[in-house]
């Protein structure tokens, strides 16, 4: 039987696609790629056509490959295919550390940067530019036996976060909070009692079973008036994979990451960086650690004297001292009180086919991109939908799927990948393919699913990122789409896309009640545009939080002392945290951007790119939020650019000057 992993002339079979497809075709491709890239570097006189344009092609080929086995084990985790992906990561793994070490091919590239450097496009030397710098940072010069502690670490890095990732999705799994007392129920949403009440019965229990997944968590957190439950699932959810909480020790990340930091720093050394916080910043926006820390240093001094009046604010509204588990059901009941608006009472004007259908439209009314559902497409879920993007001329040119709701065999968060990267090139073309996967409530009893005001913020965020990958115009694959784009700018597209979700002009348009069909009342619209600024501060201080203490891991690690993460924790929760942390909490043990992700001393990224963002979303405010002339040149500028220049040009090129914080701090309400 074919393996349908090595069909790239359609969309992924999906459907078809068994775990024991999955080594084989890896290992058919990558040896074909082996055996490709020796006859290249043969050349006695490389150039762009001839050598930079088919390793392209071969990088291309092995993303085709690879996508769908990383996307279902993210999606269809099963132990099958976990077991699958696990033995494709050391092969993977071996292959880019040996690409990254290929003496004769980063020649063959100097070669023709050198000779053809002042004739190639700019798309085209920024390619090369990139490939000379991965080069030097998968340590082409090392003599031999450095190069072989450098693969070696990477594969043992590779393995430990996959298993990392792995812990987290199973300790959430191995929970479940039973209820038997209706009054436990007091607050929750009738759709979050319904989910309980069919998971009791599917079971074989009687009354409510909670499982941690993330949309029970937030509802939880936000509506339940019962503390007994909220400290329970917060207790469960900050001690996943942890020697703490309800399975603790069962599924344990300490020990991984006691391992994590010494070989990351290694690995740094070997490449001739002080820590692993300079290795990572050499493909990044920001110049330095230093200008790291003083930006995040800055945004507290900024924000902790608001957030600390916010804390005290919710305090005096509970009546008494707060702990971490009472903190999101308080402010959601101060937000309630202050603005009569609630994010359970606005469920019913969001459910998600009229969200979608109004983000579509305004889509098409900024770009003039019109999206249509494909049925028929291979999915991997009977929820999963397939849209393409068609373009003013009526010719389709991208398209996506959309992975909307929570499951067990998921793991949490929401996220975009890449499914197709686009290419142009002599031997073929490709459109670009995006696969959106969020963890909403999935529909019950025949209802659509139902999304709060921040679910629908989520939404539009992924779809920002989505964007940036589907209106790429750059040929080249490794610097298309958010390919090349350095990881604190990457973020810039999807944090703008959510400001579109906080307007007058398009509220009526992704909203209508479930039942009635009429749309957010002005009144109720209103006073969630006034909710926007509330809890600001607080917001902003965790975010810094969780960003100086991913940085300070990295940056400050000293091998003589070893792995400080509580140490670390600690030290920066003094000088920045309002909230008080439970003492049970483990948040690193479950912190998969930084352990599991592509966030290690990047998670600073998320505020870096919000200031680029809101900068960003002035220049909309101040023309129209639907103006035509801006909404191109953002395309012209950052959403078709992917890699293909640098992304301070590229923001200059849109905005007229470099970025500057004040848009954002007046946006959230803290410049005030």
């Amino acid at each position: 039987m074919s393996n349908p992993l090595l069909d790239f002339n359609s969309l992924p079979a999906f459907d078809r696609i068994r775990p024991e497809h999955a080594l084989p075709a890896l290992t058919e491709v990558i040896t074909d790629n082996r055996e490709r890239i020796a006859q290249l570097v043969a050349q006695p006189e490389p150039s762009f056509e001839s050598l930079v344009v088919p390793m392209e092609e071969l990088g291309h080929r092995l993303a085709r490959v690879w996508s769908p086995i990383g996307h279902l084990n993210a999606v269809a985790n099963s132990p099958a295919m976990r077991a699958a992906y696990n033995a494709c990561i050391p092969l993977l793994t071996e292959y880019s550390s040996e690409l990254g070490q290929n003496a004769a091919l980063c020649a063959g590239y100097k070669r023709v940067r050198e000779k053809q450097g002042a004739a190639l496009e700019p798309a085209q030397r920024k390619l090369l530019d990139n490939a000379l710098r991965d080069f030097r940072l998968a340590g082409v010069d090392l003599p031999a036996d450095k190069q072989a502690r450098f693969r070696a670490l990477m594969q043992q890095l590779a393995q430990l976060s996959s298993k990392f990732s792995e812990n987290v999705l199973d300790s959430a799994r191995a929970y479940t909070r039973a209820v038997s007392d209706e009054s436990e129920l007091q607050g929750l949403p009738e759709n979050a009692v319904e989910r309980a009440a069919e998971d009791a019965r599917e079971a074989g229990q009687k009354g409510w079973l909670f499982k941690l997944d993330q949309p029970t968590y937030l509802t939880v957190m936000t509506s339940a008036r019962s503390e007994a439950l909220r400290r329970d699932i917060y207790e469960a959810w900050v001690t996943r994979a942890s020697d703490a909480g309800p399975t603790a020790g069962r599924f344990d990340n300490g020990p991984l990451i006691a391992q994590i930091l010494p070989l990351r720093h290694e690995l740094a050394q070997l490449a001739g960086f002080l820590s692993y916080a300079d290795f990572a910043l050499a493909t990044r926006m920001a110049r330095s650690s230093t200008q790291v820390l003083d930006f995040l240093n800055d945004l507290a001094q900024r924000c902790r004297p608001a957030a600390l009046r916010e804390f005290g604010e919710l305090a005096e509204f509970a009546g008494r001292p707060l702990s971490a588990w009472d903190v999101t059901f308080y402010s959601e009941g101060l937000k309630e009180s202050r603005f009569k608006v609630s994010q359970e009472a606005l469920r019913p004007y969001f459910p998600l086919p009229k969200v979608l259908s109004g983000l579509f439209a305004l889509v098409q009314r900024l770009y003039g991109v019109r999206v249509q559902e494909r049925p028929g497409v291979s999915v991997w879920h009977p929820s999963v939908r397939f849209y393409d993007l068609i373009d003013e001329r009526g010719e389709t040119f991208a398209g996506f799927y959309l992975d909307p709701y929570s499951r067990t065999e998921k793991r949490s968060g929401a996220w975009m990948d890449e499914c197709v990267v686009r290419k142009v090139l002599p031997a073929g073309s490709a459109p670009p393919i995006a696969q959106l996967v969020c963890n909403f409530t999935a529909p019950v009893n025949g209802k659509p699913s139902l999304l709060t005001h921040e679910e629908v913020t989520t939404l539009f965020h992924e779809f920002g990122h989505g964007l940036h990958h589907m209106l790429t115009r750059v040929a080249y694959p490794s610097v298309a789409g958010i390919n090349g784009v350095p990881w604190d700018a990457v973020e810039l597209p999807s944090q703008f896309m959510e400001n579109f979700a906080w307007t007058p002009e398009v509220l009526p348009l992704i909203s209508a009640h479930v039942e009635t069909g009429e749309p957010l009342p002005a009144a109720l619209l209103q006073r969630l545009l006034g909710t926007r600024t509330f809890s600001a501060a607080l917001d902003a201080v965790r975010q810094v939080e969780l960003a100086l203490f991913d940085f300070e891991l990295h940056a400050c690690f000293d091998p003589k002392e070893g792995p400080r993460v509580r140490e670390t924790l600690d030290a920066v929760r003094r000088r920045v945290a309002v909230v008080p942390a439970a003492p049970f909490n483990r948040l690193p043990s479950s912190f998969a951007h930084i352990f599991a992700g592509g966030y290690a001393a990047g998670y600073y990224s998320y505020k870096w790119a919000e200031v680029l963002a809101a900068d960003a979303w002035e220049a909309f405010e101040q023309a129209g939020v639907f103006d035509n002339t801006v909404a191109h040149r953002f395309v012209d500028s950052i959403l078709s650019r992917g890699g293909s220049r640098d992304a301070m040009e590229a923001f200059v090129e849109f905005r007229g000057r470099e970025p500057d914080v004040r848009p954002l701090l007046r946006q959230t309400g803290i410049a005030a």
